[in-house]
């Protein structure tokens, strides 16, 4: 990410800070809940442990990776050849968006999570642990293989892996798997392909499936197309949270709503 691109993120982030809301500005009985019993239990569970211990140790493997970048480029920089600890650094979510996937989980009671984009597999694993069987689509083989080593690692048995490109892997998917309770884009970032994955998604979700999508301000691409996922008509319920945007699809929404909130 260049220093520019990081000033333009700051500057929409503040931004975000001083007009998203909390739990007293929503009107809505399912988010306020929603807030309550997932957005703002922040402590700490026995679960997550072993996940930041695993982390931590990646965060200092100096074990290099020949890389396969499918999306719109990589926060580190043109090499295709990178350290183990800078992927983790660079493309893994914070700890407390892991342990916010984690409740959502288990709030939500979803058994099948189709996930886009497993990296080092961090998310995935937060995910895995909440109890849900998790389908996980990766472009590149190596962190593919890198990232199964860190489930079988955290004994994780509950994770199905797909390596290619989601433009041909993810109908394919769809189409084997159970309708998805969760289906969390992480990867591409770029507007039209973020749009197309989400309407292949639609017609294979359940009337109570929440999407995730990843860095929806990185860009104005990416803001673009989160304002184009907001407005179709399938929506009912989005949610801003700045890093990442959930989205409802549940038809006893009867009237669209959008809110940015704090997180």
């Amino acid at each position: 990410m260049s220093v520019r691109h990081q000033a333009e993120l700051a500057k929409k982030y503040i931004r975000y800070y001083f007009s998203a809301g909390n739990r007293h500005s929503v009107h809505s009985p399912f988010v306020y809940t929603l807030v309550e019993e997932v957005l703002n239990r922040r402590g700490q569970l026995p679960a997550y442990a072993p996940i930041e211990t695993l982390r931590a140790s990646l965060l200092k493997s100096d074990e290099v990776l020949n890389v396969t970048d499918l999306g719109a480029g990589s926060l580190m920089g043109a090499t295709n050849v990178r350290k183990v600890k800078d992927i983790v650094k660079h493309a893994a979510k914070p700890p407390k968006f892991g342990q916010l996937f984690y409740r959502l989980v288990q709030y939500l009671k979803a058994g099948t999570v189709l996930e886009l984009g497993t990296s080092m597999g961090l998310s995935t694993a937060y995910i895995a642990a909440a109890g849900a069987t998790v389908h996980t689509i990766e472009g590149c083989p190596n962190i593919a293989a890198r990232a199964a080593e860190n489930f079988k690692a955290l004994g994780l048995q509950n994770i199905h892996q797909y390596v290619g490109n989601f433009d041909t892997e993810l109908l394919k998917v769809l189409q084997q798997i159970a309708s998805p309770d969760i289906v969390y884009i992480d990867g591409n970032h770029r507007e039209a392909p973020t749009v197309q994955y989400f309407l292949e998604c639609v017609p294979h979700l359940k009337p109570t499936s929440l999407l995730i999508f990843d860095d929806i301000h990185w860009t104005e691409g990416m803001e673009r197309a989160w304002e184009t996922i907001k407005a179709h008509p399938a929506v009912t319920t989005s949610i801003d949270l700045f890093f990442i945007g959930l989205v409802f699809v549940s038809p006893d929404f009867k009237e669209k709503q959008a809110f940015e909130l704090k997180f």
